[in-house]
């Protein structure tokens, strides 16, 4: 079926003129002058925090117009390739504006998701934590693959990451492991994955080569920043020291420099063994800490139930998405009912599909 180009070129431009009204353009440059003026002061670098954020946000912002407005010009390059196969009746110049029409198609897309993350903290980086859940081996293999899946979608996208903390299980694969995203909008995506995910497979474990169903927990909280005010009093925090370990248990540290902190109100845990010092993972676990514990005000004043970090059990009845390697291959988000079929490509973190749909979702849930 030949491509209407008149009508997907509208379709696009009508896209991105929401898209513009959404993101504000105006705004953006009027702050973007404003940062320009901050960066040129000659005492800038006086105050080196406050340094690195102007020059971060400016950066930040400057790319979010030129993504923008790079866009426009695509689809000007587009339509000007489009009216030359036309003029010329070229097939082959025809053929290579379709499949430009197909990635400026996708690219528009990924812009209109950006916009529909309009949540409190959708703009900032983010902190996963991924436990095993039921399903012994299997599940500590799968929190394994979990972590993978995810550390090479942020690869895919030349996002950094960093991670904080790595408890390996005894046999294979992990009892939990915490990383960071640093890029804006981290939160945004990755909260739509937060929820039990459920692995079935035939056990690599297994003697007898079972069939096996296990569980993994994904946990997603938004980094906090310095203006967010989350003051947490010395008495409430619980603070032991323990050796780092590796897999199977093996230390890798001879001196205890690994942190487990402890809310003492909530029973909040999180631990940290991954920077060099006692120190550094204090500092690392403080600030984890403190995202949690953001989200909990924010849901208490709301008055609502666990909805971001969630209450996530990781077991039967509870999963949202499940991932099928026997007796078929098949991922599927039963939230959204997005589905692929190739499974390889989704644990090497082509996962872009699976968060577009989930954000789509939420909003259409929120509306």
């Amino acid at each position: 079926m030949a491509v209407d180009f008149p009508v997907e070129i509208k379709n696009l431009r009508a896209t991105m003129n929401s898209v513009r009204e959404v993101t504000g353009l105006d705004s953006l440059r009027t702050q973007i002058a404003d940062l320009e003026q901050q960066s040129a002061a000659p005492d800038l670098w006086d105050d080196p925090e406050h340094a690195q954020e102007v020059t971060s946000k400016l950066s930040r912002l400057q790319a979010e117009v030129r993504r923008v407005t790079g866009m426009d010009t695509r689809i000007g390059d587009l339509e000007a390739l489009v009216e030359l196969a036309t003029e010329e009746d070229d097939a082959e110049t025809r053929e290579e504006a379709e499949k430009e029409l197909t990635a400026v198609t996708k690219a528009v897309g990924e812009l209109e998701v950006r916009t529909l993350m309009a949540g409190e903290y959708d703009e900032r980086a983010a902190v996963v934590t991924i436990r095993s859940g039921a399903g012994g081996v299997d599940a500590a293999d799968f929190a394994e693959m979990l972590m993978r899946m995810y550390l090479r979608w942020a690869e895919r996208h030349d996002y950094p990451t960093k991670v904080m903390d790595t408890s390996y299980a005894e046999e294979a694969g992990l009892k939990s492991a915490t990383f960071e995203v640093d890029v804006p909008y981290a939160y945004g995506h990755l909260s739509v994955e937060a929820g039990t995910h459920r692995l079935v497979r035939i056990s690599p474990f297994d003697n007898q080569g079972r069939r096996q169903t296990s569980f993994a927990a994904v946990e997603v909280v938004p980094l906090i920043e310095q203006t967010d005010s989350i003051e947490i009093p010395d008495n409430e925090l619980k603070i032991d020291v323990f050796r780092s370990s590796g897999p199977g248990g093996q230390s890798v540290n001879t001196t205890d420099s690994a942190v487990r902190m402890t809310h003492l109100p909530t029973g909040t845990v999180v631990s940290m063994q991954n920077e060099k010092s006692q120190i550094q993972n204090r500092a690392a676990a403080l600030r984890v800490m403190q995202s949690r514990l953001l989200l909990l005000r924010r849901e208490e004043e709301a008055a609502a139930k666990k909805e971001l970090a969630g209450d996530i059990k990781a077991s039967w009845g509870d999963q949202m998405r499940s991932y099928y390697l026997h007796p078929y291959q098949m991922v599927k988000d039963l939230r959204t009912e997005y589905e692929v079929g190739n499974t390889s490509r989704v644990f090497d973190g082509d996962i872009d599909g699976f968060i577009e749909a989930g954000v789509r979702w939420r909003r259409g849930q929120n509306n």
